[in-house]
Parts: structure tokens; sequence; C-alpha cells
């Protein structure tokens, strides 16, 4: 039988075999740590200890000993799991923890397990069979697994490039005459270069056209901005009756599971009562519950201000170090996650071995999270890495990067190129900086 060429599905699933398999020869990533006690700064793999800078708990509260002491009493009060669907029973904790929830926010939320189950719920019943969805090219991939199921029912879906106001509000024109709501799903801030949405283009786009929704994921926006943490997206927009917002409290809230957050109560309700995951998945277990409690106390004191200013700081230490050393970074961010441009996958693989050899666990960001020749080096800062930790490492990416960049033949033309760079992005996040802030 003649040998059919590779589908496209089948090719991306050898390449990512391809990247797993040598990231693992590399011993850069599929790696188990080996410590007995975590502080949250260093781990230890093959016997080699390392400063971590791959961890997305921004503001450093997973060992804190007022969320473990809340993880604690909650096994001791109700054991180490309560085994039933919400749709059945929920234990109390639940009732505290959205309370505090609802408090953060100022608006009725659902918790649920995971972010990608909450817009496994919510998206399917939010979404309507005459609507029509916009997909940022970059929004991740938890949404965009989540609007697979909305093609069973035959709604328009489609795929914008990232960011692009200009071409959304065009698409938002020619859809509005055959459809009765658009829908654009994007992140509050993008898990890969740090990058935000447009919030303010947004919010004009929403007051003009009143067909148009906005779903946004922000959970990578979560605590480290925003009043009482609510997130980035909060701090740009705190309510539209047409935003509908999920984040994450599993990263900087250091818990788990996901929040969803609505316009009004009888939406709330309708997705509690029929978000799929909402009847059929499991709930989220009571130590976890109790450190989520812990966590939502502090974000509801003075205490989550001071920590978010200290956090900025590290930020704009990192920022003005890369200028320093003119570091080819993809955007000045003032999110805590950066992404240092390399362009080819076999750079990137080098450079993040060396840079391992120095003493630093950095994530490599390569094919399918980015593009071919969009790899990076994507680098989370938390309130767990001092400013001489951020130097030394930004200091050993400047030496080892010459003679990576000369190996490879990459130069950056080749990364201005490969990134699609506009003059613009560094402005625009220069003016949002002074606004997070609030």
């Amino acid at each position: 039988m003649e040998n059919k060429p590779l589908s496209k599905h089948d090719r991306n699933l050898t390449i990512v075999s391809e990247v797993v398999k040598r990231s693992k020869t590399l011993k850069i990533a599929h790696q188990t740590i080996e410590d007995d006690v975590l502080d949250g700064r260093s781990i230890t793999i093959n016997g080699q200890k390392l400063v971590n800078f791959g961890s997305c708990s921004y503001m450093g509260l997973e060992t804190d000993e007022r969320l473990k002491e809340g993880a604690i009493q909650a096994v001791l009060k109700y054991g180490s799991q309560f085994a039933s669907s919400r749709a059945y029973l929920s234990v109390a904790l639940y009732r505290e923890i959205e309370d505090l929830l609802e408090q953060i926010f100022q608006a009725p939320i659902i918790l649920g397990p995971t972010v990608t189950l909450c817009h496994q719920s919510n998206i399917p019943v939010l979404v309507g069979d005459h609507d029509a969805v916009i997909l940022d090219y970059q929004v991740h991939e938890c949404v965009q697994s989540a609007v697979q199921l909305l093609k069973l029912r035959n709604i328009h879906v489609e795929t914008i490039r990232h960011s692009n106001m200009a071409v959304l509000e065009e698409r938002i024109q020619e859809l509005g005459t055959k459809y009765s709501k658009i829908w654009y799903m994007a992140d509050g801030v993008y898990s890969m270069l740090g990058d935000f949405a447009p919030m303010q283009q947004l919010h004009y786009l929403l007051n003009k056209y009143e067909q148009f929704n906005l779903y946004i994921d922000d959970a990578h926006g979560m605590s480290w901005a925003g009043k009482n943490g609510a997130g980035y997206v909060k701090s740009q927009l705190w309510h539209h009756e047409r935003m509908f917002l999920v984040t994450s409290i599993a990263k900087s809230f250091a818990a788990c599971g996901g929040v969803m957050v609505y316009p009004n109560e009888q939406i709330r309700d309708r997705v509690r009562s029929c978000g799929p995951t909402m009847i059929f998945s499991g709930p989220i277990q009571p130590p976890v519950l109790g450190a989520a409690i812990a966590s939502a106390k502090i974000h509801l004191s003075e205490e989550i201000l001071v920590r978010q200013e200290a956090l900025h700081k590290r930020v704009s230490f990192f920022n003005q170090k890369v200028k320093e050393l003119n570091l080819p970074m993809i955007g000045e961010s003032v999110s805590p996650v950066f992404f240092i441009g390399v362009g080819k996958p076999d750079a990137g693989y080098d450079m993040v071995k060396k840079i391992m050899d120095q003493g630093f666990y950095i994530n490599l960001s390569v094919f399918p999270s980015v593009a071919i020749n969009q790899t990076g080096l994507r680098i989370p800062v938390t309130l767990h890495h001092t400013l001489e930790d951020i130097e030394c490492l930004l200091n050993t990416i400047a030496q080892e990067l010459p003679s990576v960049f000369h190996q490879h033949a990459i130069n950056r033309h080749l990364i201005h190129r490969a990134f699609k760079l506009t003059t613009g992005e560094k402005a625009e996040n220069e003016n949002i900086f002074q606004k997070v802030l609030k």
C-alpha cells in the first residue's frame, strides 16, 4: 500500500513528540525535583541545586505558614477529601471561600476545580446557538479547547491576529449582520510573552457595539495587580455588563481552582445549574479550600498592597537590567512574566542547558506553546527571588547568548522578524504601568 503523506495534525504530533524527547534527554523538562522540603526559591534536579525561575506563584504565598495552617486545619476538620459532586453537596468551606472571593471581586462568582473546567462549564452555557465567537490567536489553549464544544452545535468560530483591534472591529461589524451576539475571547495577561489584552480599546468596543461580549481569562493577572489582588483585567476595567472574567487561584493565589466572575447573579446561577463540569466534575478538596481561605484573607488585607509593591520593584529591576545588558526581550512587560527571544529551537535548547549549568532553572518556550521560530526563554519572577538572583540570571544570559547566537547564525534582525515586533508595543506597556499599581 502506498504511504500517504502525514496530515498537518500528525505532523504536529510528531514535532511535539520530538520536542519532548529532546527536552527529556537534555534534562530541561519532564523532570522531578528531589527536595524533601521546598522554600520557594530553589529546587534540586539530578543532584544540582538551582534557583527556580520556572514558577508562576508570583506572590510567593505557597510557602506561607498561614496557608499551610489553613490546609492542616481543614484536613483535621473535614478529612483529605469530600467525595461528592457539588450538584449534590458541598463542604462548608466552599461557602466561606466563595463569600471571600465575592468580596475580592465585588461581583457574583463561582469557584470551579480548575480554570480549564471553568471554561468547559462557562462557554457552552454563555454562548447561544445564534452567536459567533472570535478567538485571539494567542488565547490560552484551555479556552480554545472549550470552544471546540461549540463547533458540535455548528456555532461560528474564527480566529484573528493577536490583539488586532482594527480587525476585531471589522469582524464585529460584519458578523453583527448575521449573528445575535459576537464574543471575543482573549487572555488578560498572555502566559508566554507576558503582554496584555488592550483593555481600553476593548472597553471602547463594548460601549460602541451592543452585540459585542468580552470573555477573558486573567489567570496570569491574578493577585499581583488590582484592588485586593483582583487581577490585571479588573485593574483596567472594574465592571461591564457584557464582560465575563475567569481567573486562577492556582498561581499567585497559591491554592487551586478557577474563579468565574459574572456581571449579575442571574447569569451566575444559570451556569451554576447548567454548566457541564458544575454537574459532573468533582470538587476542590478540603485542604486546598483551607489554604485558599487563608490566601483570600491576605488579599483582603493591606498586606496585599505591600506584596504587590515588592513584586513591582522586582519587575522594574528586571526591565532595567535587560536594558543595561541589551538583551532581546520581546516587549517590555510590567507583568512578572518575561520572554527573551532566541528564535530557533536549537538555540533555545543550548541556552537553557547553559543556564542550568550555571545554577538557574528556567522554562524553554518552544512549539507547540509558541511558533517554531518564536522559541524563547520564558522567565517568571516571584517574591521568592532576590534582586541578586535576577541580576545573576540576566548576567548569565548576557554572557552565554552571543556564542549561542553566533553558533546558530542568529541576529537581532532575525529575532525582530520572527516575532513581528511593532514599535507601539513598548509604549503601550509603559502607559499601562501606573494604572496596574492602582
